[in-house]
């Protein structure tokens, strides 16, 4: 329901939007602020909220976002001039932060295997919504005041916060130390001029001045974010955790996935309102174009029980895949077959079939490739940039379709089908994101059915450090129940500290792995409180051993250095009086060591393996041969 109240508020003010101007004595380009305000204000409060959630309680941060939904709608009932419904609108827009947030709840509270299922109900919601809140503002507004559709959102609101008073518990699932003040400031103002660029470029001119300053100045302070989330303790984005190939995947195809759902909203509603004289257009009013619109809102949220299922049972690559694939054909199939109702609401529905498969897939990958207790934040992200999708796709879609504008005052069909083709491309790049983790899935060993999945409830923190006490960032920490089942894992801090999920105060096996450095194990009983001793990682990943010169001895001042069979100097040193050499490596992998002694230019080379441990090679100097070339 929470899901539901997000999508209302975002989408029954949108029928008001031609008719604002008017009603409240401003010109289009001021009104349609108040459709970017909800975008930016989402889009930012989505992460912070989110990260506020792991460290601070999810339940907490759900009520916090409903109260200032409602606090938006008190602003909007009363709001005297555009100033204040766009502030309205942008304390409204918040309550994006409630779909992570939920989502997170869930995993916390409900079995392993409800999950699936729980996350598909969410993205069913937003998509019921939807299509709930075109047909139900425009007819809110037409027969009360519109200031209603403003503050329904907020009533919502309030009975949401009753109910989950009574029904939600506090998740014990929490990431200790600070908020990262500083990165939530830079990535708020990044956000912001990011988004303003895309959703205003329209009308300020793509090459305007505007945009291309918000454009530069938002992607300097990512570039400022990003090395600020490594340095520091407890970072707003998780840049280690969000880097991995498959997070990174499913981050993307958010992004592409939600320009295709949007495609399907923004065009199909079009195709109905365009006036029959253009020859392609159906004549319908605002209302009745969203009434055509709600069956696909309808099979999103009868979808959701099998989509739960196909995820549960074959696994969220799959699921993306088919749904990627039902996207791709759908659009390709609605360019030549968009000319009557019955076909339009045929297409809207074949694409939210997929869509409704990789929506409800997306938050259980992204649940499944990262910590428990940064599961709101990861979602946030994902969120975000699904949103960020959106803004392209109905910038994109504004664009073509202006280019396309006949002295009729209407685009053409040849631009409509153009954005069909754009959504279908940018299916199939969601497929091909998906195809790799879809072959590494297949062959995976399967679970052993005696072994039971935990669940993990109980958060203990911890440090890595070396022998010297000093801290390890960057390290693998990686927590297995008694029977070796998969609990959860964390990335150490730039502390050295991690927080990981367990399934109780019990005995549970960590395992602790480092780049350059030999792994380490740990059975730890937890039972002694939630502080887990620190674990220490004493061995560095090195080549060492003896050079032995042509004469049989020692060879000292010998220089030694270590390749990458790849290509690359990893580091060199000179040997001690007693030809010893000792030389670290960055990760585990083949090397290429040589010696040479520059006096009498005796050379060796040798291949070594590590495999997370140290290896001892001692070489032996060859007199060099010079070979003449023949010919």
């Amino acid at each position: 329901m929470c899901g539901t109240i997000v999508s209302l508020q975002q989408t029954m003010v949108l029928p008001l939007v031609p008719e604002l101007p008017d009603l409240i004595g401003t010109t289009a380009g001021n009104a349609s602020w108040m459709v970017t305000a909800t975008l930016v204000a989402g889009a930012v409060a989505t992460p912070v909220i989110s990260r506020m959630a792991d460290m601070y309680g999810k339940r907490r941060m759900i009520l916090v976002t409903l109260a200032i939904v409602a606090l938006g709608a008190l602003v909007g009932a009363f709001a005297p001039s555009l100033p204040f419904l766009i502030l309205a609108r942008a304390l409204q827009g918040m309550g994006m932060a409630l779909v992570p947030v939920g989502i997170a709840t869930m995993r916390d509270e409900l079995e392993p295997e409800q999950v699936p299922l729980a996350v598909a109900l969410m993205s069913a919601t937003l998509a019921i919504g939807a299509g709930v809140g075109l047909p139900l503002g425009g007819y809110m507004a037409q027969v009360f005041d519109w200031h209603v559709v403003l503050w329904l959102p907020g009533v919502l609101a309030l009975l949401m916060i009753a109910l989950v008073l009574l029904t939600v518990s506090e998740s014990s699932v929490r990431t200790a130390g600070a908020f990262d003040v500083r990165g939530a400031v830079l990535l708020s103002l990044a956000l912001v001029l990011l988004l303003l660029a895309v959703s205003k470029g329209s009308d300020w001119g793509w090459l305007d001045v505007r945009t291309l300053g918000c454009f530069a100045a938002g992607l300097v302070l990512v570039g400022l974010f990003i090395p600020l989330e490594l340095r520091i303790p407890n970072p707003l984005v998780d840049i280690r955790t969000a880097s991995q190939p498959v997070v990174v995947a499913a981050n993307t195809i958010s992004v592409f996935m939600g320009f295709a759902m949007f495609v399907n909203m923004l065009v199909s509603t079009q195709l109905l309102q365009t006036p029959k004289e253009t020859g392609y257009g159906l004549g319908l009013d605002a209302l009745h174009a969203g009434l055509w619109m709600a069956p696909s809102a309808a099979a999103f949220g009868l979808l959701a029980p099998i989509s739960g299922w196909v995820t549960r049972r074959f696994g969220p690559e799959l699921a993306i895949g088919a749904g990627a694939a039902i996207m791709a054909v759908s659009y390709l199939a609605r360019i030549p077959f968009s000319h009557s109702i019955g076909l339009v609401v045929l297409g809207t529905i074949t694409v939210t079939v997929g869509t409704a498969l990789a929506y409800s897939a997306l938050p259980t990958l992204i649940m499944r490739s990262v910590p428990v207790t940064e599961t709101a934040a990861a979602n946030g992200l994902n969120t975000l940039l699904r949103s960020v999708g959106t803004s392209t796709a109905s910038a994109v879609t504004t664009a073509v379709l202006a280019a396309t504008i006949t002295a009729s005052g209407f685009p053409t069909y040849t631009g409509m089908a153009t954005v069909f083709g754009l959504a279908t491309a940018a299916s199939l790049i969601s497929l091909g994101l998906i195809l790799p983790f879809l072959r590494q899935r297949s062959a995976e060993v399967p679970a052993r059915p005696g072994v039971e999945e935990q669940k993990a409830d109980h958060v203990v923190h911890g440090r890595i450090t070396d022998a010297a006490g000093q801290p390890l960032p960057g390290a693998v920490v990686t927590v297995l129940g008694g029977q070796g089942s998969h609990v959860d894992w964390s990335h150490t801090d730039s502390a050295g500290d991690y927080s990981v999920a367990t399934g109780g105060p019990i005995k549970h096996l960590f395992v602790v792995t480092a780049p350059g450095w030999a792994p380490v194990s740990a059975y730890v009983d937890l039972e002694r409180g939630p502080q887990v001793p620190p674990l220490v990682l004493r061995d560095r990943m090195s080549v060492s051993g003896t050079v032995i010169g042509v004469d049989g001895q020692p060879a000292a001042d010998v220089s030694v250095v270590v390749t990458r069979r790849a290509g690359g100097s990893v580091d060199w040193m000179r040997t001690g009086p007693d030809g010893r050499y000792d030389l670290p490596v960055p990760k585990e992998g083949t090397y290429v060591v040589t010696a040479v002694d520059r006096a009498t230019s005796a050379i060796v080379t040798r291949t070594v393996v590590l495999g997370g441990s140290a290896v001892r090679t001692d070489l032996e100097l060859q007199a060099a041969t010079v070979t003449a070339p023949t010919g």
